[in-house]
This record gives C-alpha cells, sequence and structure tokens, in this order.
C-alpha cells in the first residue's frame, strides 16, 4: 500500500468527525524504543494528508530511549532526509477521554509513497502476509500492567491506591478512574477482559481481548492514550515502565497468542499440551526466544525486570500454567472451551515496539511449524530455585541480560533478523548501544527514573 491508496471515503469520514467536534487527528506510531511518537493536523486537512502524509525526520528510527539521536548507524548517519507519517484511516476512532480529537495509528513511508525499510507496522504487515501464504492466521491479546500514582513531583512515587493486591478495596480509592477507563475503553473500541489491583503496590493490570496482530498492535498504543487521558482527568499519572524502581513492582505487558489454520485452533490439545503443530509453534517460540526477547523486553529496564522469582520469565523454558515461564501455556477447559488454549509470552513489555515484538513472535512459532520442531516436556517449577548444575542439565538457561547478550543473541539467530530486515536491524542495534552507553554513566537507581514515564 502507498500513501495515495486511500482505502475508505477519507471525505465523509472527515464530515463525520467535525460535525463531532473533532477539532484534530492525532496520527501516532511507535519507535523502537517502544515509545509513542505523533503529529496532530486539523481535521479539515485530513484528506490531503491521507493522501500525502505529514513530514517527518528519518531520525526518529535512531532515536534513543532519552531521545538522543545516535547517527553510529550508516543508514541513519546524517541529518538529512524525511519520509511521510500517513494515518491508516480504519483505525481512526474520536477519543472519549479527549473528545475534541481523533486517534490514528500511522504508517511511516518515502516521500514517493513507497515501503520505507524502518516502519516498524509494515514488519507487522509483511510477517501476517507470510503467514497468510502458509495457511496460517493468530489471534493475539495483551496484559497491560502499570503502576497508578499520585500526580506530584516526578521523582516521587507516591502510589494512587495501598492495596492489598488483587482487592476490591484496592480500587476504591482511584474508582473515578476505574469508571473513566471502563467506559473509555468501551467508547474508544477497545474490549476489556479484566481489570484489577495487581500484585505490586499501586499496581494495575487490565487485559485486552484477543484480536488479530495488527488491530492488536494498534490496540495496543490505543490503550496507553485512552489511559493516560483518564489518568490525567483523575490527577493521576501512570507508569509503564518495565521497573519504574528497583524497590516497584516490574510491569510485564503480556502476549497470549493462538496460532490457527482452516479455522482450527492449533494450540487446542489437552490439559497437559496443545496438539502437534501447536507444540511445534511453541517449540519455534522457545528455540529462538533469547533472539526474541531482545526485541520483545529490550531495553536496561527491561532486563532489570527479569528477575527469578519475580513472574517475569528469566528462564528460557515452557509450562503449564506455570508463572514464572516466559512461555507459559493456557490450556482449554471444559468450561471455556478447547479453543481458548494459548501461549503467553512474558518476556515482552512497554518498552518494545508492539508491531516488531509480534513479527517477532510469530514469526519464531511459525518456523516451529514449518520446521515440524518436536518439544520437550513442560518444566511445572521454578528453575530459579535449582543450582546451576540442575538447570544445565535440564538445558535450562538464563535469558540475555545485557545489551551485549541480546545483540549478540539477536544477530546469531538465523531467523530473527530477517523479519526485521537489515536496515531497521541496524537502526534497532544502533539504538540499544545508545541506551546502554548511557546507562554505563549512571545508576541504576537513575536509569530506572528515567525511564520511568517514558512509554
Amino acid at each position: 500500500m502507498t500513501a495515495l491508496d486511500v482505502p475508505i471515503d477519507v471525505h465523509e469520514l472527515t464530515a463525520d468527525l467535525s460535525a463531532a467536534g473533532v477539532a484534530g487527528v492525532t496520527i501516532s506510531w511507535a519507535d523502537n524504543n517502544g515509545i509513542p511518537r505523533s503529529r496532530m493536523v486539523p481535521v479539515g486537512a485530513l484528506p490531503r494528508v491521507a493522501e500525502v502524509g505529514v513530514g517527518v525526520t528519518t531520525l526518529f528510527a535512531v532515536f534513543d530511549s532519552s531521545d538522543a539521536i545516535t547517527f553510529a548507524h550508516e543508514g541513519m548517519s546524517t541529518p538529512s532526509g524525511d519520509v511521510r507519517l500517513v494515518p491508516v484511516l480504519e483505525g481512526v476512532v474520536q477519543l472519549a477521554g479527549q473528545p475534541a480529537l481523533a486517534w490514528a495509528p500511522g504508517r511511516l513511508v518515502t516521500a514517493g509513497g513507497d515501503v520505507w525499510p524502518y516502519d516498524q507496522r509494515t514488519v507487522l504487515e509483511r510477517q501476517v502476509d507470510a503467514m497468510a501464504g502458509a495457511g496460517l492466521s493468530a489471534l493475539v491479546g495483551y496484559e497491560m500492567e502499570f503502576g497508578v500514582y499520585a500526580d506530584g513531583s516526578p521523582d516521587e512515587l507516591v502510589p494512587a491506591h495501598q492495596g492489598p493486591a488483587y482487592s476490591p478495596h484496592a480500587l476504591v480509592p482511584i474508582d473515578e478512574f476505574v469508571a473513566d477507563v471502563l467506559r473509555d475503553f468501551a467508547a474508544n473500541g477497545l474490549e476489556i477482559g479484566q481489570l484489577h489491583a495487581e500484585y505490586g503496590p499501586a499496581q494495575m493490570e487490565l487485559s485486552l481481548a484477543a484480536t488479530d496482530p495488527l488491530t492488536m498492535a494498534d490496540s495496543q498504543l490505543l490503550a496507553r492514550q485512552t489511559l493516560r487521558a483518564a489518568a490525567h482527568r483523575n490527577g493521576l499519572r501512570l507508569s509503564f515502565a518495565p521497573l519504574p524502581a528497583l524497590a516497584a513492582a516490574g510491569n510485564g505487558w503480556h502476549v497470549h497468542s493462538s496460532i490457527w489454520r482452516d479455522g482450527r485452533n492449533l494450540l487446542a490439545g489437552g490439559p497437559e499440551g496443545p496438539g502437534t503443530e501447536g507444540a511445534a509453534y511453541i517449540a519455534g517460540l522457545l528455540r529462538d526466544l533469547p533472539a526474541v526477547a531482545a526485541i520483545t523486553a529490550p531495553t536496561i529496564g527491561s532486563m532489570a525486570r527479569l528477575r527469578p522469582g519475580f513472574f517475569a520469565g528469566a528462564f528460557a523454558f515452557w509450562g503449564v500454567e506455570n508463572r514464572e515461564a516466559p512461555l507459559r501455556f493456557v490450556p482449554g477447559s471444559p468450561l471455556l472451551g478447547s479453543d481458548h488454549a494459548n501461549i503467553e509470552l512474558k518476556t515482552s513489555d512497554a518498552s518494545a515496539n508492539p508491531y516488531l515484538a509480534l513479527a517477532v513472535m510469530l514469526a519464531a512459532g511459525a518456523a516451529g511449524v514449518a520446521d515440524g520442531l518436536r518439544l520437550d516436556p513442560p518444566v511445572q517449577s521454578d528453575p530459579g530455585s535449582w543450582d546451576p548444575d540442575e538447570r544445565a542439565a535440564r538445558g535450562i538457561a538464563p535469558l540475555p541480560a545485557t545489551q551485549a547478550e541480546q545483540e549478540a543473541a539477536l544477530t546469531g539467530n538465523p531467523r530473527i533478523p530477517a523479519v526485521l530486515g537489515d536496515e531497521l536491524l541496524g537502526a534497532f542495534l544502533a539504538v540499544r548501544r545508545s541506551d546502554a552507553a548511557a546507562g554505563e554513566r549512571h545508576g541504576a537507581d537513575d536509569v530506572l527514573a528515567g525511564l520511568r514515564w517514558r512509554y
């Protein structure tokens, strides 16, 4: 699709938005740090923008997590260059919490309207098409954990609720915020599966009901916008950071996926595990997990979160309903039906670009199906409690814990780099190195504080 391909009646859409009181349209994308970026245009400009886009610098591909620009990637070694940000009109939503504004996901294209190799949304589109060519499709859902704090000094973390964990009492002090979230999500077309006070102090979690991968990646960005607006109206501040502070609970944005062929969920086996092709999907994820995690949990904050004993998935293994497993198989049941079966990737957080995260996750699983991989028996305990010799005997290794280890896992993988393409991979790695260099100049507390409100 080029910038000139406008799939719906943009003039009718613009008229409807104007009649509803919309003054501007925010066009949003996520960079290589998972940070949402945007351009806003007057609503009356939408027809023209749908055709030719809005100009943005190419250097967004090499912004690091602190907004520093690295010129270490050869393809982005100068400040020269422009691309066009084009709204995906099918995703336009009038924001319930910001009714004078509409929101749309964006796609970055070249000045001529062609595919730009650094555009992350295109990577996921390409992967979905590749799976369709193999007769496969996927459903994907997110669990989003975040901290809710009083909107005071950015250097302070004042919990907006005091718990207890998972208790309805915890949400009473912020019930107006919770009510706004429920109403705004419904109005914005986002289906919440559940919402609750999580385990950590000030922590909450909501789940987005599963849908197709592109819609889910768009929805994850829209969910952030919706949550932030509701928090602002209620005098609150949210942290989506993987680890807001060393003493805080880690925020995972767990991805639940299922793989389908001819209307059949390949993960639908039984309570002990998936069917044959579903097992191959999980085996593919497990085979490539170190490289996948370099995309789905890519930052200093991500690796600080991956601590044994914190239900974060610090070691590479799979289990059936094992919450320490980075790959947690959730079987179907007589109550929910066999098609409820899915695999949860816990090694995932808000610092991951959602389009890249879903693309590499699905590519790894689909490669497992194509290769007919066999899956070893599940691990039902916590390998973090074993001694190193026992883990080695079982072939269970820790996931990469530094930027250098993640880069080695990613570049040494024979499959995942091809999903990104050489140009985007080069920019992504340059950004990660820039983050790591900045981290070496600061202590852990300062690094986490700098990431606290970024996502």
